[in-house]
């Protein structure tokens, strides 16, 4: 095996046996309630999150792993984190691994942050002392210090976020494995473990993997990139090769996420009155995106969020809930959350929003990334000599442009 390698990945696959209630069980429980343990049975079926999927990757690359929604990108970071076991396959690290995946995992909620930082190093192989010298800029960077003998689980998940990012990128690990978790934190924060990562391959020579729907981060930051799509790796390869290639692709079905429960169903998606994702307008047209949800039982208070970006990730605009007037609420049985533009102002090209719900601490209660993918066309302004195609910039402004002579008048200068 080479020695440049930091990782060999050779014919994984993840499998997940999904229960289904069998049709006939509401039947046979309510006629035979005594029999009820015997017909109440279970189907299965298969569900292969990874599909055998080979690669390596070289010590201080820098890798975006980047798919659609439900494509196995997390799944992939949490076998190579070793959280969950392959069903089939193998995979060689070469080093140790600090992982951020989602919000919850590596901390002990009743610790304080003080006592997870100590336990995380302890798990990594470290000496108390190493971890000694390491705690200060831990603290400084995840702007806790005020918290730190606080329990963990009565932290924020912007706070939590913070603190175990910045666990996993100053303990010394050779990889470093980040999902698109960082989404929870603030800008300003995110920018700071963007930065933080360059350094660590930059500076210290270690290989990072990197989960994002966050396009332009992933451009910016990474030199390789890994292309998700059902459970399969479609490209290995430069970044710009993978990233030129998943832009080609159209999106798959909305598969939304859930969030800790499955209560919340997205029951249809409409675009100016036609059930569909996939949408077409023209350019300073009106736009109106509508999704129906069902919620088997009450929601907790809480309050709609849309997000728009373009195909390289840059987001454009987001829409909150008591921004708009709709404020923290609970839903139960089927609503609607309509969205209405009055003019599209985005330059023509190919756009897509994702739809959120948030509880009052932030949390997310339902997600559906990418949900809707929006192709603004030209059209020319009336008296324009030709149209707008969206040359320069991402949008256009509500201006009036127009042109006059400051000369003075005829007469003014016969005088």
């Amino acid at each position: 095996m080479s020695s440049d390698l930091a990782l060999s990945v050779r014919g994984l696959s993840k499998e997940y046996r999904i229960a289904h209630m069998a049709q006939h069980s509401r039947v046979t429980e309510a006629a035979f309630a005594a029999l009820k343990g015997f017909f109440n049975r279970q189907e299965y079926e298969t569900f292969r999150a990874l599909d055998d999927v080979s690669f390596d990757v070289k010590k201080g690359d820098v890798v975006g792993v980047v798919g659609r929604n439900g494509a196995g990108k997390s799944t992939l970071l949490k076998v190579l984190s070793r959280i969950t076991e392959p069903t089939a396959g193998e995979v060689r690290l070469y080093g140790k691994v600090g992982s951020l995946l989602e919000v919850g995992t590596g901390f002990h909620p009743e610790l304080t942050g003080r006592e997870n930082v100590y336990l995380n190093g302890s798990i990594l192989g470290m000496r108390e002392r190493e971890i000694d010298r390491q705690f200060d800029a831990i603290v400084d960077f995840a702007e806790v210090e005020r918290f730190l003998d606080t329990p963990v689980k009565r932290y924020s998940s912007g706070m939590y976020v913070r603190l175990a990012f910045a666990v996993a990128a100053h303990l010394n690990p050779e990889i470093l494995i980040v999902d698109e978790v960082l989404a929870v934190g603030d800008t300003q924060f995110q920018q700071k473990c963007l930065g933080k990562m360059k350094d660590v391959s930059s500076q210290e020579g270690k290989t990072v993997l990197f989960v994002s729907h966050n396009i332009a981060a992933v451009k910016a930051l990474c030199n390789k990139g890994l292309l998700m799509a059902n459970g399969k790796l479609l490209r290995h390869g430069s970044v710009d090769e993978v990233l030129a290639e998943y832009a080609t692709r159209a999106p798959v079905a909305v598969q939304p996420r859930h969030g800790k429960s499955s209560n919340l169903q997205l029951v249809d998606l409409q675009i100016n009155g036609a059930q569909t994702a996939v949408g077409d307008v023209d350019f300073l047209r009106p736009l109106e995106i509508e999704l129906e949800l069902e919620a088997r039982e009450p929601t907790p208070l809480c309050i709609p969020f849309f997000r728009w970006y373009d195909t390289n990730g840059v987001v454009l605009s987001e829409v909150w809930g008591p921004e708009e007037s709709v404020d923290f609420q609970r839903y139960d049985g089927r609503f609607a959350f309509r969205l209405a533009l009055d003019k599209v102002s985005l330059m023509p090209g190919r756009y897509f929003v994702d739809f959120y719900l948030h509880d009052v601490a932030g949390k997310e209660v339902f997600g559906a990334p990418e949900c809707v993918q929006l192709e603004v066309h030209p059209v020319s302004l009336p008296g324009a000599p030709r149209a707008y195609e969206g040359r320069h910039g991402l949008l256009r402004l509500a201006s009036r442009l127009s042109a006059h002579s400051t000369e003075p008048q005829q007469q003014a200068r016969q005088a």
